[in-house]
């Protein structure tokens, strides 16, 4: 029996936008208008937070091999994530989509029920977008709203000597996840009766497929009265984010190679590939975790909160980026993560 497929053009824009957004609910009491007008219409007491990001076909993402409904969920974590790093909470979030002509109202429900998933978890609100169509793939452009209070945002721009230096989560995974994807797409194109191996790769495909913003632990921690120094989400590779915050802030960094947290799945999975797990920390990318600076002071409380993990300190500028290897062997860090250009 063939699979249903519904184009596109039977449906029309408009048709189509209400289609997939009547099932939405509006969360937050800043919402005053979601879809279906000319504009939304939004109202904050507080500093509103705006960040977006565009994830394109065959260059963020691969449909051979991501689902459509993770797709859906990781172009809204993504991009909620950057309200985090921020150290605020995200509210509303716009989604729009230039389309091929290969792409159905079926595939577009499969990867708007991603997108309601990662809204109703975050406590977002969609209200609002734009399609057209495209001759060259699937594109995805979400713009995200947040909000916070003057004094609680965290910028790039605020580490100092002394501070220590903390990641959440564990680095590596997404990029070993790719290297897995890939390698498996590359032996289906040449014989596809060969199954793939994925058996035991669950959490390395999960971090690269459907990442997670870090909301948790901003929240958990306020509640604990904690403020970063600064802060920003790792997007681009661990070691290209020291270098974004080592420009914005006038400081170093001295990292220990011993404390980067690595899962033992992405470690031995590294191994496979000939990478050096050390490497893919730092230069993997889509990690979506969080790099901070904290006032030494704060370690107490630090110590505390599940899931972050000292990796270093800030130095002063002119001692640079330096990894410390187990052996003390101290390195200069050099970025090698995602290249947008």
């Amino acid at each position: 029996m063939a699979e249903k497929r519904t184009e596109i053009g039977q449906l029309g824009e408009f048709g189509l936008i209400n289609h997939l957004t009547k099932s939405f609910s509006v969360q937050n009491k800043e919402t005053i208008l979601g879809v279906g007008d000319d504009a939304a219409i939004a109202s904050f007491q507080e500093q509103v937070l705006i960040s977006t990001d565009l994830l394109v076909e065959g260059i963020h993402f691969d449909l051979s091999y991501t689902p459509l409904k993770h797709l859906g969920y990781k172009s809204v974590a993504v991009n909620v994530s950057d309200i985090a790093a921020m150290n605020g909470t995200p509210t509303q979030i716009l989604v729009s989509l230039a389309l091929s002509n290969r792409i159905s109202v079926e595939a577009l429900e499969e990867l708007y029920e991603g997108i309601q998933l990662a809204c109703d978890n975050y406590k977002v609100d969609l209200i609002g977008g734009d399609t057209t169509s495209s001759l060259s793939g699937l594109v995805i452009s979400v713009t995200v709203l947040g909000k916070a209070k003057p004094e609680n945002i965290v910028k790039r721009t605020g580490a100092k000597v002394g501070d220590l230096v903390y990641v959440t989560g564990d680095l590596g995974a997404a990029f070993v996840g790719l290297q897995l994807l890939e390698r498996e797409k590359e032996v289906y194109l040449s014989n596809a009766e060969i199954q793939p191996e994925l058996e035991n790769k669950n959490y390395i495909i999960q971090r690269l497929l459907k990442p997670e913003a870090r909301t948790d632990v901003i929240y958990v921690m306020a509640d604990f009265g904690l403020k970063p120094t600064s802060m920003m989400d790792i997007s681009d590779g661990l070691a290209s984010e020291l270098m974004h915050m080592s420009k914005n802030s006038g400081v170093g960094f001295e990292i220990y190679d011993e404390y980067l947290p690595i899962d033992e799945q992405t470690y031995h999975s590294a191994l496979e590939f000939n990478l050096d797990p050390t490497v893919c920390a730092l230069n993997g990318g889509e990690d979506y975790e969080l790099l901070m600076t904290f006032d030494a002071q704060d370690r107490k409380k630090l110590d505390q909160i599940p899931d972050l993990t000292q990796i270093g300190e800030v130095v002063a500028a002119d001692k640079g980026l330096i990894l410390v290897t187990k052996g003390g062997n101290r390195l200069p860090i050099k970025a090698q993560g995602w290249v947008h250009f």
